[in-house]
């Protein structure tokens, strides 16, 4: 479809995959299609009535996990036990949470791959240019204003399907401390 997928097989087995920006359903279609020409497995979260059938075994097949989101279940805490129980987990969070914009990305992405103890992997579709990619694994710090700042050079010259949708890459933490 004349698009450019740029990155390698990580060598990690597990990491934190953000996908950002995220301004569009077409994200998804580009990100299935790039992670199978880079040959990598991936999993990313989705509402649990897209697991009911006839959708649901598709969704599992193509690395789906159903997150309830009616209610609190400390998710981070759950995604760690599969990080710990499955040595080959690539779980691909949009840190915005939406595809429309916010003055905050949420901070999950951040907090699961601490714990988890696993690296980060900066994935991202740039539409002007048709460039799909992921970057290298990256550890996190643990000095919150440094890793953003870092992820927030990254991204500064990506742009969505929709720019104004693009939201701000900035943790609500980061206004507290």
């Amino acid at each position: 479809m004349g698009w450019q997928v740029t990155g390698e097989l990580p060598s990690a087995k597990q990491a934190v995959i953000i996908a950002a920006p995220h301004t569009s359903n077409w994200d998804f279609v580009y990100l299935i299609a790039a992670a199978a020409h880079l040959g990598i497995k991936i999993n990313w979260l989705g509402k649990a009535s897209l697991f009911r059938q006839p959708l649901g075994y598709f969704m599992k097949r193509f690395g789906g996990i159903a997150v309830d989101r009616s209610k609190q279940n400390n998710l981070v805490q759950q995604l760690v036990l599969k990080y710990r129980e499955d040595s080959d987990v690539n779980l691909v969070i949009p840190p915005a949470g939406t595809r429309k914009y916010t003055d905050h990305w949420k901070s999950g992405f951040y907090h699961l791959a601490m714990a988890a103890e696993v690296p980060l992997i900066y994935g991202y579709l740039d539409y002007p240019r048709r460039i799909a990619g992921l970057s290298k694994p990256t550890r996190l710090t643990g000095k919150l204003p440094f890793d953003m700042e870092a992820i927030r050079q990254f991204y500064k010259d990506k742009i969505g399907l929709y720019p104004e949708k693009t939201s701000h890459i900035r943790l609500h933490e980061e206004d507290i401390n």
